[in-house]
């Protein structure tokens, strides 16, 4: 079975709450809801990958020493199996903006749970709740 690194991040406002990402339609596990992030491509690290993806799909910007490793996740799917380690992070800058069509959501942490959440997300909140 194949291995997918894919890094995610719990961007955190002051507020406490952590944005969620909607997958969009098309996608596998469509209209789920996840931590952004995105599949670290070759060459990159984790950190490098998320930065990007940030950039990508939501217009923002972070550092590096802005990302602090929080936990991860590791779960077979049918047919590979994910390793996503999760990474916290409260300053970037810009404006969070679904710009691939996907809904964003700020949540409470203690309301992660009323999302439905891709299998390998689920293991996360407990983690999360803990560290907020």
């Amino acid at each position: 079975m194949r291995v997918v690194l894919v890094s995610a991040v719990a961007l955190v406002d002051p507020d406490g709450r952590v944005l969620l990402a909607q997958r969009p339609e098309g996608k596998s596990l469509a209209g789920l809801w996840e931590f952004p992030g995105g599949k670290v491509e070759a060459g990159e690290t984790p950190e490098a990958a998320l930065i990007r993806e940030l950039r990508e799909e939501l217009g923002i910007d972070t550092a590096e020493s802005c990302l602090a490793p929080l936990t991860f996740a590791s779960h077979s799917y049918d047919d590979f199996h994910l390793l996503m380690p999760l990474f916290a992070c409260r300053r970037w800058q810009g404006t969070p903006e679904g710009r691939e069509g996907q809904r964003l959501a700020w949540a409470r942490v203690n309301r992660l749970r009323d999302y439905p959440m891709p299998p390998a997300d689920l293991p996360l909140i407990p983690i999360l709740r803990d560290w907020l």
